[in-house]
């Protein structure tokens, strides 16, 4: 069996928090590395650990908290985890996505991903910030999918599209409210690949992912993005580049998971700034 939950599982969860929380999130958003400080914006906050949460897996990561957080942000409800799961922690992929549809059981309808990223992009620097256009599903296309196994038709169809997986509609609003913020540096758009990890990449790894069309590289995100589409959640999201990723042979740096909790601090409260500003513009339930 490729999934080793059932839609009963989900709904166990689901309900546990509905009744352990007065809070009914609309929104649900996914703290990347360095990124959980997004937290500390909330009001009303009710937080559980993961490991008090039936079926939860637990985060094994530094610079990831482990805990959902639940309150109000900018006028949304909202629900936030602080430390995501990861393929290279030894985590099945239905694992990795299994709390996206315990939110979409307590009525979440948008997804927001965050995460840390390496630039593949000769334009970007670090600190820089990615609104994410698309994705390559590395891991995806050597059959490690998070819908792999038997589909539940309770939350999705078979074959979903994912052509459209990032909500353009946001992408539009996340530009004009860039411009509103008056950043110096632009904000960036592109497409995010996604390998496994947790080994960084080779030179000649990082020369094939541009090549591929990559503007940014990361070990997570995806399988939660496919999982939100799939039951028909809206999804936006973006990536804070802490690194450059290395391209040249002559190069003497070496990336390591330090450096970009640390460039993540330096940028982050601007990621979280922007998120906090853009929850204004998220449509309310049963708005077109």
């Amino acid at each position: 069996m490729e999934n080793g939950f059932t839609f009963e599982d989900y709904q166990e969860t689901a309900k546990w928090l509905r009744s352990h929380t007065k809070h009914r999130p609309q929104v649900a958003v996914i703290c990347g590395s360095g990124l959980g400080g997004l937290t500390d914006r909330l009001t009303e906050t009710e937080i559980f650990n993961y490991n008090e949460i039936p079926n939860f897996p637990k985060s094994t990561v530094s610079g990831h908290a482990g805990r959902l957080v639940f309150g109000i942000l900018n006028g949304r409800a909202c629900v936030m985890m602080q430390g995501r799961f990861h393929l290279y922690e030894g985590y099945p992929l239905w694992k990795v996505t299994f709390p996206v549809r315990v939110f979409q059981l307590l009525g979440v309808d948008t997804l927001v991903v965050t995460n840390a990223a390496g630039g593949l992009n000769p334009r970007f620097e670090v600190g820089d910030i990615m609104l994410i256009r698309d994705h390559i599903n590395l891991p995806g296309l050597c059959g490690e999918n998070p819908l792999r196994g038997p589909n539940e038709e309770r939350f999705g169809v078979r074959f979903p599209a994912m052509s459209d997986a990032y909500d353009r509609d946001m992408r539009q609003k996340a530009h004009s409210t860039w411009k509103q913020m008056g950043e110096q540096r632009e904000l960036q758009e592109g497409t995010y690949v996604m390998v496994a990890g947790p080994s960084f990449e080779t030179v000649a790894e990082s020369r094939l992912l541009q090549k591929l069309g990559a503007d940014a590289v990361g070990m997570s995100t995806v399988p939660e993005v496919i999982v939100a589409r799939h039951c028909g959640l809206r999804v936006f999201g973006f990536s804070l580049i802490t690194n450059k990723v290395i391209l040249d042979y002559e190069c003497q740096e070496k990336a390591n998971h330090e450096e970009v909790l640390e460039a993540g601090k330096q940028a982050a409260w601007k990621l979280e700034q922007f998120v906090s500003i853009l929850m204004a513009s998220i449509p309310l339930p049963g708005a077109s």
